[in-house]
């Protein structure tokens, strides 16, 4: 009799019959636990209609919007179909947080046991089995959220809330995150900018409405507006779409200036000679918004107008305003530290790039310069090129010259 051939897990040297018998073993009760997890697996999936749980097509709907949501994590989804991905073997609900697959891989059905008998194994992270079993710590985790919501304005370290919860700081976060959908700090950061800017609209002062909200500085508080406000160009083409702007144009020391604002702070601060040019500048950035003129009873814009022509007469410093960013997390980047360069000063375009860590990026960084919507309030007039000369200014590098020349010299008293 000849021998049996090396198996997984032997070593060359170790052919003993012993060793293959306790082998064949582990082998036949590997089979006989998947047999048994197969068969818990089919009790669980939904009992419905066999003939209605199928492989969807686009004859049931738009593979493009199925796409879209698995694409987005969208919860709304979940329980209106799975999707199956062909390397792996298993399916998820469209929230699954594993890695995306590749599109070619995916197909879509309409329920879990159309999934299973196609072949396909229910993922461990998402559990597409478990349809309406609320989490076991489900209340618990509420009752974390609810003190994070009264007590935004504290500190609130990770590993106290933690400890309130009973766990681990790392399974905290995973559990709080599965419940709640957010982690606790983007809880804390959300409910601190509600509270923020619902001051700011009841005529609170900046730095009231900072400090009720639990920011240390104005800084930190636009800091976080800003972070909230990162959104993706496709997003950004929408154009207002039905939001209200509301704008004043001025005579300023550098010219005519506009200055428009939302609900959410100033939107756009435009530079230029002509009235009807800078309207139109505005109205094709909002095609889509109710843009309107301010009128006297304006609470906030005449206020904030009059502040930015003080500024620019070097009578007072640049006001710190709400201001409604609007353009890419990197675009944010720039426009942050922009903000922070001292009145006087300026940075060349690299250094710029250095200074937020993408020191690779230097024509990026003066893109996102050039898309600046902020004139003076976000002062990107302040950057220059790395011999010293001006480079380009989208209001004009006259006016770009003229600032520079204002801030470097002594404010009038």
């Amino acid at each position: 009799m000849g021998e049996p051939p090396p198996t997984c897990g032997v070593e060359d040297g170790d052919k003993s019959p012993t060793r293959w018998i306790r082998t064949a073993r582990f082998g036949a009760r590997r089979r006989a636990g998947l047999a048994t997890v197969w068969s818990v697996i089919r009790r669980r999936a939904p009992s419905t209609d066999t003939s209605a749980q199928r492989s969807l097509t686009d004859a049931d709907g738009s593979d493009d919007d199925r796409w879209a949501a698995v694409c987005e994590r969208r919860r709304s989804a979940d329980g209106s179909f799975v999707y199956s991905v062909k390397s792996t073997g298993v399916f998820c609900r469209p929230s699954c947080p594993s890695r995306r697959a590749r599109r070619e891989n995916v197909a879509f059905h309409s329920g879990p046991k159309a999934a299973i008998e196609r072949g396909f194994r229910p993922c461990l992270r998402c559990d597409p089995l478990d349809e309406g079993r609320p989490h076991p710590r489900a209340d618990a985790m509420a009752e974390i959220a609810r003190y994070i919501r009264e007590h935004a304005d504290e500190p609130l370290a990770l590993e106290a809330l933690a400890r309130r919860a009973g766990l681990s700081p790392f399974h905290f976060q995973r559990t709080f995150k599965a419940v709640v959908g957010v982690t606790p700090k983007q809880l804390q950061s959300a409910e601190r900018a509600q509270r923020f800017k619902r001051a700011l609209r009841e005529g609170s002062s900046v730095l009231d409405a900072t400090l009720d909200a639990g920011y240390g500085s104005t800084s930190r508080a636009y800091e976080s507006r800003d972070a909230a406000g990162a959104m993706r160009p496709s997003d950004y083409q929408k154009r207002g779409r039905g939001e209200r702007v509301r704008y004043a144009v001025s005579e300023s020391a550098v010219g005519l200036v506009l200055m428009a604002a939302t609900e959410r702070g100033v939107c756009s601060v435009l530079l230029g000679e002509s009235e009807e040019a800078l309207i139109a500048e505005l109205n094709e950035e909002f095609s889509e918004a109710d843009v309107r003129r301010s009128t006297a009873d304006a609470d906030a814009l005449a206020p904030w107008m009059r502040a930015l022509q003080a500024h620019l007469a070097r009578e007072a410093s640049r006001p710190e305003l709400p201001l409604d960013l609007r353009g890419t997390a990197f675009q944010l980047r720039v426009w942050r530290f922009l903000a922070q360069i001292p009145e006087g000063e300026t940075r060349t375009y690299s250094q710029l790039a250095d200074a937020i860590g993408a020191p690779s990026s230097v024509r990026a960084a003066a893109a996102a310069c050039a898309a600046n919507r902020h004139a003076v309030l976000i002062p990107c007039h302040r950057v220059l090129r790395g011999d010293g000369s001006l480079a380009g200014y989208r209001w004009g590098v006259e006016r770009k010259r003229a600032l520079i020349d204002a801030e470097r010299s002594p404010k009038q008293r």
